[in-house]
């Protein structure tokens, strides 16, 4: 069972390879095709004109012997018999006339001296017979023509090609002028229709092999002119595969030649934008990442600064001035915005220089989910739908982060309650966030996950840092997952998280994994703090804030 199973899938590969070299070498097809149609279009036209006037010519040739031979024997044998001859004189006279040099088949029909129809026949009794003469044959031979000046005599030879049991016939009949009997003749035309079936024949093979000459030819010349074409199609694979060194041989100064060349310019062009894109774009990200780190350092000290007022605002002694206490609060509210705005900056940084990398554990989904909750104090606000024991192999911090980002985004621009369910699609893990808001606008819904985009224009400066979606979405691509946004039909937002329940599959296809992100923040939050919110509209909130693990 096991070698029949192997060989149908050989089989089935086997075909599905021929079909792709059929799709693939299409054009070549199209081609052989083309010469194929144009040289059949040419050998069947050449040998159905060849066939026709050789028909014509061997058929006229034949005719024309036997009617002369036919007519020459009327004026001599038929032509010496009485106005009105005995059966014995027919029957002599036929027997005569088909002894000529075409030996055709002959009936004589005449009324003898009594009035009487006799015939002769050069067959005898079972031979040529007048029921073997068409109708309108007879009819054109036995009618009387009216003699002018154009018209010498007033009866004359008529002839016909009949077909009898599959053999043609050429039939003939005249009659004597001045009285006498009426003379038929029948020839057999099997010779000439066999050499015509032997010239069908041999204009039918000629026709084949041009038509295989033909084929032979289109390959080589597809294979000649297709042959640059094909090469091209592989280096512009290899272009678009990210081998931007690609470059074809030239040779020549055809069509193709151009082409070749042309291909060489565009994709030198390209090496030359793509290298000076990747340069500016490696200098930008290490730009962010210097300043990030170099805003930390005296972020730190400010930091703790903020903390001794904020402790002077909260003491109850009422020692902080009031004139000055508005200013102070909006000081500690963004330096936390700031320090914020700085961590989530050097995880952006990470996501872009390829050097994220998880750390995976085993978690229990709803467990998770209840420790995110109940970090940031959104118990009351936050409806959990999750049975226990659904385990999954993730990265508990990151997950928290999405976790984080999604509710606190709902809850901020959606409204309470925010409804967060759980369940398992095949191998994935599927988790919904759903508020009760407004939704999304459909012309803020392809940017949400956009970073710093604000939705709208008049609120370019918000609480958030705007690069809190962007985030969630960067954890759940390391994840081999996707986070994807949409307005519910009964009213608010949903943001729907897929994940692999088993990330190591990915770390293993793609060797990452199983390395400390040593730069990466902490659990994002405290209690009874949300996180860092997004930005204005639903560009995000990020839940990323904390400290280096």
């Amino acid at each position: 069972m096991t070698d029949t199973q192997g060989g149908l899938r050989g089989w089935a590969a086997g075909r599905r390879g021929n079909l792709s070299r059929l799709r693939f070498t299409s054009l070549r097809l199209r081609l052989v095709v083309v010469f194929a149609l144009v040289a059949l279009t040419a050998a069947v036209s050449a040998s159905g004109i060849a066939y026709w006037l050789n028909r014509e010519a061997v058929l006229t040739r034949a005719q024309d012997a036997v009617l002369r031979d036919f007519r020459q024997e009327m004026q001599n044998r038929a032509g010496a018999l009485p106005a009105h001859p005995t059966q014995d004189q027919l029957q002599r006279a036929a027997g005569q006339m088909a002894a000529s040099s075409q030996h055709f088949s002959v009936l004589l029909v005449a009324q003898d001296a009594a009035g009487k129809t006799v015939y002769g026949n050069s067959g005898g009794i079972n031979g040529f017979s007048l029921e073997d003469v068409p109708k309108s044959l007879r009819a054109a031979v036995n009618k009387q023509q009216k003699v002018t000046d154009a018209n010498k005599e007033p009866y004359h030879l008529y002839w016909q090609r009949v077909v009898d049991h599959g053999t043609p016939y050429l039939v003939a009949g005249s009659r004597v002028i001045g009285g006498g009997p009426t003379g038929y003749m029948a020839k057999s035309l099997e010779p000439e229709a066999k050499d015509l079936n032997s010239l069908a024949w041999s204009l039918g093979i000629a026709t084949g092999l041009a038509l295989i000459g033909a084929a032979l030819l289109a390959q080589a010349a597809a294979s000649t002119v297709l042959k640059p074409v094909q090469r091209l199609g592989i280096a512009a694979r290899r272009l678009g595969e990210g081998r931007l060194d690609t470059r074809l041989r030239v040779s020549g100064t055809d069509e193709l030649a151009d082409l070749s060349r042309t291909f060489n310019n565009a994709a030198e062009a390209l090496e030359k934008r793509v290298a000076e894109m990747a340069a500016r774009d490696e200098a930008s990200r290490r730009f962010v990442a210097d300043m990030s780190h170099e805003l930390r350092t005296p972020l730190t000290a400010i930091t703790a600064v903020t903390e001794v007022l904020e402790e002077e605002l909260e003491a109850e002694s009422g020692s902080m001035d009031p004139m000055i206490e508005p200013a102070v609060r909006l000081v500690v509210s963004e330096t936390r915005r700031l320090n914020d705005l700085v961590e989530n900056l050097m995880e952006v940084t990470r996501f872009d220089a390829g050097t994220a990398r998880l750390v995976l554990d085993d978690v229990d989904i709803a467990d998770q989910i209840t420790a995110c909750i109940d970090a940031r104090a959104w118990l009351d606000a936050v409806e959990l739908d999750a049975e226990r024991g659904i385990h999954a192999r993730l990265d508990p911090r990151r997950l928290d982060v999405i976790l984080a980002n999604l509710i606190g985004n709902a809850l901020k621009h959606g409204g309470s309650p925010v409804r967060v369910s759980v369940r398992i699609d095949g191998d994935d893990l599927v988790i919904a966030v759903r508020d009760h808001g407004p939704g999304i606008p459909e012309d803020v819904l392809p940017h949400v996950f956009d970073r710093f985009y604000k939705a709208s224009a008049s609120r370019p400066r918000s609480e958030g840092s705007g690069l809190g979606l962007s985030i969630a979405m960067e954890n759940a691509h390391i994840h081999g997952g996707e986070i994807t946004a949409a307005n519910s039909p009964d009213g608010g937002a949903v943001f729907t998280l897929r994940l692999p329940r088993d990330a190591s599959r990915l770390t293993e296809e793609t060797g990452e994994g199983g390395k400390a992100d040593r730069d990466a923040p902490g659990n994002s939050g405290s209690k009874g703090d949300p996180g860092s919110s997004g930005g204005s509209g639903r560009s995000g909130s990020s839940g990323s804030s904390g400290e280096e693990g």
